[in-house]
C-alpha cells in the first residue's frame, strides 16, 4: 500500500468517525437480518483483553417487544420518581420524568434495538496466575468484560454509519429496568447488560456537537 493509499484510507475512516451521530429518529424502512449480521461481524473484530471476546448481542427486531422495554423503563422511572417525592425531592422527581424520561427511552421508534452484553471474563492469566494470588477483587474482572464489550459496541456503531444506518447508544433502560429486561429477553444472570443501541435508517441528521480541544485532553510524555 502506497503512502497515498494509506492517507486516503485514513481520511475515509476519519470522515466516518467524525460524521457519525447519535440519532433518535428513524424512518419506517426496515433493517435486514443481513444488515445486523454485517454489523456484528465488524463488532466481533474489536480488540479484547487476551482475546477473551467478552461480548454478546441481542438484536430485538420485534416492535412490540421494543415497546414493552420502553414501557418497563417508564414504569421504573415513575417508581423512582415517586420514591424521590416521598423523600421530599419533588423537584428532582419532576425533572427525572420530564427531562431524563424521553432521553432514556429515545429508542422507542427504532426498528431494531441492540442489547449489548458483557460475558464473564476468563483468561489463562486469570486462571493460572491472577485468581490464585488474589491479584484484584472480582469486581475488577466484571469491569474487564464491560471494557471489551464497549470496544465492540463502538465498532458496531461506526460500521452502521458506514453502511448508511444510524445508531444511538443508551444506558437509561439498563439503569432503570435491568432486571425487567432480563426477564423479558431471558438474559442469564452471569451476563452484564452494558447498554442498548437503537438502530435504523435515520430520518434526521443532528448537528455536530462541540468537542474539547485536543490540547485540553492530551498530555504527551517525551
Amino acid at each position: 500500500m502506497t503512502q497515498t493509499d494509506t492517507l486516503t484510507q485514513y481520511n475515509d475512516f476519519k470522515t466516518i468517525a467524525l460524521d457519525r451521530r447519535s440519532v433518535r429518529k428513524f424512518t419506517e424502512q426496515a433493517v435486514t437480518v443481513e444488515d445486523i449480521r454485517e454489523l456484528i461481524d465488524c463488532a466481533r473484530y474489536a480488540p479484547s483483553d487476551t482475546n477473551s471476546q467478552t461480548w454478546e448481542f441481542i438484536a430485538v427486531m420485534n416492535r412490540d417487544k421494543i415497546k414493552e422495554i420502553e414501557q418497563l423503563t417508564w414504569d421504573q422511572l415513575h417508581k423512582r420518581a415517586a420514591e424521590a417525592e416521598t423523600r421530599g425531592l419533588a423537584r428532582e422527581a419532576k425533572l427525572l420524568v420530564k427531562s431524563f424520561g424521553p432521553y432514556a427511552t429515545a429508542f422507542s421508534n427504532a426498528p431494531v434495538l441492540i442489547v449489548c452484553l458483557a460475558t464473564p471474563y476468563q483468561s489463562k492469566f486469570r486462571e493460572r496466575i491472577f485468581d490464585p494470588i488474589a491479584l484484584v477483587d472480582d469486581a475488577v474482572w466484571a469491569e474487564e468484560g464491560i471494557k471489551s464489550s464497549c470496544l465492540a459496541a463502538q465498532n458496531l456503531m461506526l460500521a452502521a454509519h458506514a453502511r448508511g444506518l444510524a445508531t444511538c447508544p443508551m444506558t437509561g433502560p439498563v439503569l432503570l429496568a435491568q432486571e425487567q429486561m432480563r426477564e423479558v429477553l431471558d438474559i442469564p444472570s452471569d451476563r452484564q447488560i452494558n447498554m442498548v443501541i437503537a438502530l435504523g435508517h435515520p430520518s434526521e441528521r443532528p448537528a455536530r456537537l462541540s468537542r474539547k480541544e485536543i490540547d485540553d485532553i492530551l498530555r504527551i510524555v517525551e
